[in-house]
């Protein structure tokens, strides 16, 4: 098992958000996560995998180069 471990005010850090966040994906079982005894750990490739699956693309739209024609 190479896969890091990460607490949650790493986490959070790791986001950009506060603690609350990370607890609540928890709370909800959004993200996978192991619990050693009363602490939470998330590992780093569910966390990746998190990020990947809520990442949205952009959308690519024609520009017009007049506007539109009334």
């Amino acid at each position: 098992m190479k896969d890091r471990l990460m607490s949650v005010p790493e986490v959070a850090s790791y986001l950009g958000t506060t603690e609350r966040f990370p607890r609540r994906l928890i709370a909800e079982r959004r993200i996978v996560f192991v619990k050693v005894g009363r602490h939470v750990r998330i590992p780093e490739r569910a966390l990746a995998e998190f990020v990947a699956a809520n990442t949205v693309q952009p959308v690519a739209t024609a520009r017009r180069r007049f506007g539109a024609v009334a």
